[in-house]
Formats: C-alpha cells, structure tokens, sequence
C-alpha cells in the first residue's frame, strides 16, 4: 500500500460520525435522554427566573405545569433498572438542579398551593356560581332551596382557591347570607328587600374578586 493510500484511509477514519448508538433503539434511549436532561434543566432555569421575580406568576404557573407535565412523559421513557428514580438519573448526570427537583417531587408550581393544581377550573367555577346565584335573583327565584346549594358551593370553591387571600372579606359576605338561608326552612323565600341586598353584596364581592385576579 502506498504512503498516500494508507494517508486517505486515515483521513477518512478520522472524518467518520462517532455515533453514540448502534441502532434505532439505542437511538430512541439517548434521545429519550436528552429529552429528560433538557426539561430538568429548564425548570431549573424557571425556578430561578421567578425567585427573581423575572417571571410573571400567571406565566410562570403556566409555564411551569407544562414542563412539570413534559418531566412526566420524559422521565416515564427513561425509567426502569438504570434510573429507578429521577435522583439516579440527576447524580449520573451530574444535574445540579436542586430547585427542579423540589418542583418535581411537590408535583405542582410554587405558585398553586392547595387546590390541587385545578387554579384555573376554580376561578371558572367561582365565576360561573357568582353569576348563576345573581341571575337566579334578578329572575326573582327567592326560595332557600334554589339559592343555598349554589352559595354553599360558591363558599367551598373560594375556600379551595389558593390564590385567593385566606382573609378575603368576600369570603364572609358568603358566608353571612349561607348563615341566613340556613336558618330558614327549605320553602322559605326571601323578601324583595333581602334579595336587593344580597345581589348588591354579591356584585360587590364579585367586582373585588376580578380585581384581585387581574392583580396576581
């Protein structure tokens, strides 16, 4: 073999792909790999940016619940007798992100605290009660047992509602007229006068709840 023949076989060698895989399914675990590290590392990065107060609340929750979601789906390709657990995969790794991983063991954003992480169905769900009890007024159904099912859930779901302040005084106006409608029995109705006060005393609540969801 020539000087310059043996030369262009070194030559071609050297330019060759490493390849990290040595098939499709080798392919897919690496891939499947990189995906979890990616995610690990952003929600590192999202935790930062919002103790910093770099990121909004409401983009962050958002934000937040995605990745915690695309963790879910990664790590469930990645999971078995290599990485039992996140933590094998992270030390491995060498993952210095120590708020990713408290995000992922709490399972939620920082942000949703007892509700679950449904925030977004409970402010729906508030809205949709104020109005409904309100309509029923205007449309004159005055009976006990027509409005306190409504307002006793319109109170459990404010309760449930982390983002709500525990000392909201709406929450106590909910509470005064349930009292009221308690203490009557179920045929009982209320007069034209109680029924003015109780649609402006929701309309007050109402009014100062969409003020504190346009203000988180």
């Amino acid at each position: 073999m020539s000087h310059s023949a043996s030369s262009g076989s070194i030559r071609s060698e050297l330019l060759e792909e490493v390849k990290l895989y040595k098939n499709a399914r080798e392919r897919e675990k690496y891939d499947n790999m990189a995906e979890l590290y990616a995610v690990i590392n952003t929600l590192q990065c999202l935790e930062k940016a919002y103790i910093k107060d770099a990121v909004p609340p409401k983009e962050y929750t958002s934000a937040c619940s995605k990745l915690l979601v695309q963790y879910k789906a990664a790590f469930k390709q990645v999971q078995g007798d290599e990485f039992a657990t996140v933590e094998a995969f992270m030390r491995q790794y060498k993952l210095d992100c120590p708020a990713a991983y408290e995000r992922i063991k709490e399972g939620r954003p920082i942000t949703i605290k007892d509700d679950k992480g449904n925030t977004s169905k409970c402010i729906a769900d508030t809205v949709s009660l104020f109005i409904t009890i309100m309509d029923k007024l205007r449309l004159e159904i005055r009976a006990t047992d027509e409005l306190q099912p409504d307002l006793r859930e319109l109170l459990e779901t404010m309760n449930r509602l982390s983002t709500l302040p525990s000392d909201f005084e709406g929450k106590d106006k909910v509470l005064q007229w349930l009292t009221t409608l308690s203490s009557m029995k179920a045929s009982d109705e209320l007069t034209d006068e109680q029924a003015r006060q109780m649609i402006f005393d929701l309309e007050t609540v109402y009014n100062a709840f969409n003020r504190l969801l346009a203000s988180s």
